[in-house]
């Protein structure tokens, strides 16, 4: 699991809450000593949409996506409408994500101090506590921004900010928000959107929206 998060540690800011004063130092340790809740196999049907707003280009795609137990991730696209040039992009994300899956080092992704440098931040409404996060080096797989948790178990909500390395040329400005819920009893990213300044064509918009089927092997009821 903690290699589909990102953060590290470094330090601790005090904030009033409306119940008296708390600080995010504990809260930030609390976060980095949870037990990892690895997801050793899923299956979910994905909802990808593309728009770009200079080109009044959207298109969608539905795809079936499955880690099995040996680590093998495959996706089998079952429905896709609009423009063909964002069709392909949306399916190359997929394609992408099964090539990472099965040659990169997932670790570079990590929660760890190897990768991330992490300034408590501040209690940001009740119960939630916001997290800096600072990569330690220019990576695709890191990036530059926050990490959302539940201030009493160090919960994860939600991870926001920009791509610590520019994908492309043509793609700059990858600006991320992936949120998170418990289901099946396993944190699990449930919702992705961004935004990315492609050349020529401006300001572009994605979404990806899980819907799972199983978890670990537990069956995910409706």
């Amino acid at each position: 699991m903690r290699a589909l998060l990102w953060l590290s540690f470094a330090g601790c800011v005090s904030v009033a809450a409306a119940t008296g004063t708390t600080t995010a130092e504990p809260t930030l340790q609390r976060f980095l000593a949870r037990p990892d809740e690895p997801i050793t196999q899923y299956r979910a049907l994905r909802t990808l949409e593309g728009h770009n707003e200079r080109f009044n280009m959207h298109a969608s795609l539905d795809a079936v996506t499955e880690l099995s137990s040996s680590g093998q991730f495959t996706y089998r696209i079952v429905k896709q409408t609009g423009s063909e040039y964002i069709r392909e992009k949306l399916r190359q994300l997929l394609e992408t994500e099964a090539k990472v899956i099965e040659s990169a080092d997932l670790s570079r992704s990590a929660l760890t101090t190897d990768n991330y440098e992490l300034t408590a931040g501040e209690l940001v409404e009740p119960g939630i506590v916001k997290l800096l996060a600072k990569p330690r080096r220019k990576d695709l797989a890191l990036i530059d921004g926050a990490v959302f948790v539940t201030s009493d178990d160090a919960d994860l909500l939600r991870v926001e900010g920009r791509m610590a390395k520019n994908p492309s040329f043509w793609t700059s400005k990858v600006y991320l928000v992936r949120r998170y819920e418990r289901v099946a009893g396993i944190r699990v990213p449930v919702r992705l959107d961004s935004t990315a300044h492609i050349k020529l064509a401006g300001e572009s918009k994605l979404s990806m929206v899980y819907d799972y089927e199983m978890i670990n092997g537990t069956p995910v009821s409706e």
